[in-house]
């Protein structure tokens, strides 16, 4: 009969709805049920960390039994939304200058800080196109190559990606020419996706965006003093979890190291452990 007293209990707790608080046996208040939920980091990235970084969440949380939850956007729109309150525990920047404008709006612990990764900016065409390999220097004429075609990078405005391809196309002297062809996209990440469905005859994206796209293939690459150093820095929010800092650790570690670089990414610092 006690047995299976138990069970009815047992059956009918699936149906009572989670409350804030559970309370011992002798009627005191137990530590609270949301305890467990510090075992959840929200990370705001870079849409061209995708491949590389779910790969490193994976071996982190492996290691920690931490979940990393990973909204993957252009840097410009992750900024803004945890300027506005987005419950963010890290941030990961294609560029220097949204965790700039992060850290001046005071959404960034700033001593966490890292200028973690960097990369390069290629030409790529859809993987059919017969589009011929070119030599990227002044005078390159992007236009020309591009025909009546589109050109698709990110928005030259806001996202990271366009911001290095306008500064490189302004260097070389190809970007007056060029711009009325350009078709601006959210993130890296879309306009990798309308060259490698071939809506864009080019596009200007990371190489290492290239380089998980079959789609794709690189036909130039940009010259690196052609543009600003393409640096990733990482950081911690002001609201962040305790469990960041072993995040940031590992980021920093020579297994993450080893990851990040089988994507193509250079890995900017010295691994600390």
């Amino acid at each position: 009969m006690k047995s299976f007293i138990r069970t009815i209990v047992a059956t009918s707790m699936l149906f009572i709805p989670a409350l804030p608080h559970a309370f011992a046996q002798d009627g005191k208040m137990a530590a609270p049920a949301a305890a467990a939920q510090d075992k959840v980091l929200t990370v705001f990235a870079a849409a061209s960390l995708k491949n590389a970084l779910d790969d490193a969440d994976d071996v982190y949380t492996a290691k920690s039994s931490v979940k990393v939850v990973v909204s993957y956007a252009a840097s410009s729109a992750l900024a803004k939304q945890i300027e506005q309150g987005a419950p963010a525990d890290i941030f990961i920047s294609a560029d220097t200058d949204w965790m700039d404008y992060s850290i001046g709006k005071k959404s960034m612990n700033e001593s966490t800080r890292v200028n973690l990764l960097g990369n390069k900016i290629v030409l790529i065409a859809p993987k059919d196109s017969k589009t011929p390999d070119v030599k990227i220097a002044q005078g390159f004429d992007l236009a020309k190559l591009a025909g009546d075609g589109k050109i698709a990078t990110g928005d030259v405005a806001a996202v990271p990606v366009g911001k290095y391809a306008k500064a490189a196309l302004e260097k070389l002297g190809s970007w007056e020419a060029a711009a009325p062809k350009f078709a601006m996209a959210e993130s890296v990440r879309a306009a990798l996706a309308l060259v490698a469905r071939g809506e864009a005859v080019l596009g200007i994206v990371y190489e290492t965006d290239a380089k998980v796209e079959p789609g794709v293939r690189i036909i130039g690459v940009f010259p690196a003093d052609s543009h600003p150093a393409i640096v990733y820095p990482v950081a911690s929010t002001v609201n962040a979890k305790n469990d960041a800092a072993g995040y940031l650790s590992f980021l920093r570690s020579e297994a993450a190291k080893t990851i990040f670089e089988k994507y193509g990414f250079t890995y900017l610092i010295k691994p600390t452990s």
